[in-house]
């Protein structure tokens, strides 16, 4: 059977093409000028630009309005995410055909994070579906019906990627990567990458798979950042020998700035792509990808 290809961005993960994408954040309101401005730093040299679905909880404009708005900007190929935290399958559904109507093409699906953990923490939480029931609600969609089997009028097509943290001790993540690949999955994107040893151990897990491994790259600002991240973020390590270079160098912003450099550099020969995710505006982005000889 004839592979149909899903977006540009599709075409390129069945390519020998190195891949970078990034992390863009709709903003907490109506003004889209800071992170338009945001995705124009990188457009030029990103594949596609992963758009944020209300991250850590805190209320943002939509991911799907602001998805739309980098296509109308021709600031490249969003990647919308997804959350099953927010809305019931009738919802999840009616954003899946909106998205696929305003010409959305790539989706990145999670569960998200409860809202106990964010900026209304006495939101309701939904997740009528999780995101391995979403997957299946998808490829139910894309082959003409709804998830109660009734007829769409036409069928969308999605190129589409799920998530995993790169812990190849984390038995449970692995479990439900596993359950999530039963289903048509375009590619992974994992939680940031510090530990290479770690990271070629849980490659070595799935590679049964053989799907596209996008590793999540974020640049290190300070040793206060480093330590925040190992103790509270869940599949994040760093190692003990990064947190040091960042306490003893004079400048850890540049430190970290090598640091992502070197990791990319290591990355290379064994994923399919990095994204980026500077937990800020995408000011040294291309740096850290020229540091790392990918640009």
């Amino acid at each position: 059977m004839t592979m149909v290809l899903k977006s540009k961005f599709h075409e390129k993960l069945l390519s020998d093409k190195f891949l970078i994408t990034g992390e863009v954040s709709p903003p907490k309101g109506t003004d889209v000028s800071a992170p338009l401005k945001n995705a124009e730093r990188i457009h030029t040299f990103a594949d596609a630009i992963n758009v944020t679905d209300n991250q850590c909880a805190t209320l943002h404009m939509s991911s799907l309005a602001f998805s739309r708005l980098l296509i109308e900007q021709k600031y490249g190929e969003p990647i919308m995410q997804m959350t099953c935290r927010d809305r019931n399958r009738i919802g999840l559904q009616a954003d899946l055909l909106g998205a696929s109507a305003l010409g959305i093409s790539n989706l990145l699906i999670m569960s998200g994070d409860h809202p106990a953990t964010g900026d209304h923490p006495k939101a309701k939480a939904v997740y009528d579906l999780d995101s391995v029931q979403l997957l299946k609600t998808i490829g139910q969609m894309k082959n003409g019906t709804d998830m109660s089997g009734n007829p769409l009028n036409q069928s969308p097509s999605f190129c589409v990627g799920v998530v995993s943290n790169a812990d190849p001790n984390e038995r449970l993540q692995l479990m439900k990567l596993e359950k999530k690949l039963l289903f048509d999955v375009d590619f992974i994107q994992t939680q940031a990458v510090f530990d290479l040893e770690k990271f070629k151990e849980f490659l070595e897990k799935i590679n049964v798979y053989d799907i596209p491994i996008i590793a999540g790259v974020i640049p290190i600002r300070s040793v206060k950042m480093a330590d925040y991240m190992n103790d509270h973020i869940p599949g994040i390590s760093i190692p003990p020998e990064i947190r040091e270079r960042i306490e003893c160098a004079e400048n850890p912003e540049s430190e970290g700035i090598l640091i992502a450099s070197e990791l990319i550099f290591e990355l290379k020969s064994i994923c399919r792509g990095v994204h980026m995710m500077p937990v800020g505006p995408h000011t040294n982005t291309r740096l850290i990808l020229e540091k790392a000889g990918v640009l």
